[in-house]
C-alpha cells in the first residue's frame, strides 16, 4: 500500500485541513467504521456496533485472499475495537490485537491503559503481549502477528523483539501520533534494525483510516488537550 502523505500543521486544525485531512475526509473515514463524529444516542451506538460487526464480517478472509487483504481486513478490526473507545470517559487512539501468523485465529486483544492503571508501560501493544503470553502460559510469541493501530514507540518494538512475535503490522505512524501527543522518534523498523532478533514490519497499513477515524475524532482530540496540558504540568 502506497504510504500517504500527510501535512505538518498544527493539531487543533488536521480535521479542518483542505490541504490534508480535512472534516470532510474524516466524515468519510469515520464513515467507513461505522463511528460517529459526536457522541451518539444509546440507539445509534447500537446501530455503529451492528455496522462494525457486519464490516469485519464481510472482510473475513478466505481461500486464494492475498496477505495484503488480509492485513487491510485485521488493521480494520483493530481500528473498529479501539474505536469503541471514543465515546466513552477515556477515549483512546492506541489499540492491538495479536492473531495466529498461519490460521489468522485472534489470541488477544486490548487497548492503552497509562491513564487508567496509572502505569506508563501499559501500552496497547505491551498490554496485549501480556495477555497473550499468560493465556498461552509461555513468554515466546513465536508464530503469532500483531496488528496495531499505531506503530509500537521503541519500548514496545523491544518487547515484541523479546517475546519473539512474527510479523508487526501497523497503521498510523509515529510521526502522525506525534502531531497529537509526545512521542520517542525512533521507528519500529529502526529498532529491529539494531537487534539481533528478527521480526518482519509492515506498515503504514491502511494509515489514512486509522489516523482519520482514530486521532481526529472530536473526543479524541479534546482527550488529546486534557494529556497535553498535563505532560506541560509535569514538566514545570
Amino acid at each position: 500500500m502506497k504510504k500517504s502523505e500527510l501535512p505538518t500543521q498544527d493539531p487543533s486544525e488536521q480535521y479542518r485541513s483542505a490541504e490534508g485531512l480535512s472534516r470532510r475526509t474524516m466524515l468519510k473515514g469515520l464513515a467507513a467504521v461505522g463511528i460517529a463524529a459526536v457522541p451518539p444516542s444509546t440507539s445509534s451506538a447500537e446501530t455503529n456496533r451492528d455496522e462494525l460487526d457486519r464490516r469485519v464480517a464481510e472482510s473475513s478472509p478466505t481461500p486464494g485472499t492475498s496477505q495484503s487483504e488480509l492485513d487491510s481486513a485485521r488493521m480494520a478490526e483493530v481500528v473498529r475495537f479501539t474505536a469503541e473507545t471514543l465515546t466513552t470517559d477515556h477515549p483512546i487512539p492506541f489499540g492491538a490485537l495479536i492473531v495466529n501468523t498461519a490460521t489468522g485465529e485472534l489470541l488477544q486483544k486490548a487497548v492503552n491503559a497509562v491513564g487508567q492503571e496509572n502505569d506508563p508501560s501499559s501500552h496497547a501493544e505491551l498490554r496485549t503481549v501480556r495477555l497473550a503470553c499468560k493465556k498461552l502460559g509461555s513468554s515466546s510469541l513465536h508464530g503469532y502477528t500483531l496488528y496495531t493501530t499505531c506503530e509500537p514507540c521503541p519500548m514496545c518494538m523491544a518487547d515484541l523483539l523479546w517475546a519473539g512475535i512474527d510479523r508487526v503490522v501497523y497503521g498510523a505512524t509515529i510521526e502522525d501520533a506525534s502531531r497529537h501527543c509526545l512521542q520517542i522518534h525512533i521507528s519500529a523498523a529502526e529498532v529491529v534494525r539494531r537487534s539481533d532478533i528478527k521480526c518482519e514490519i509492515t506498515g503504514p497499513v491502511e494509515r489514512d483510516l486509522a489516523y482519520t477515524t482514530l486521532f481526529t475524532h472530536p473526543n479524541m482530540l479534546k482527550a488529546f488537550e486534557l494529556w497535553k496540558q498535563g505532560s506541560q504540568a509535569k514538566q514545570k
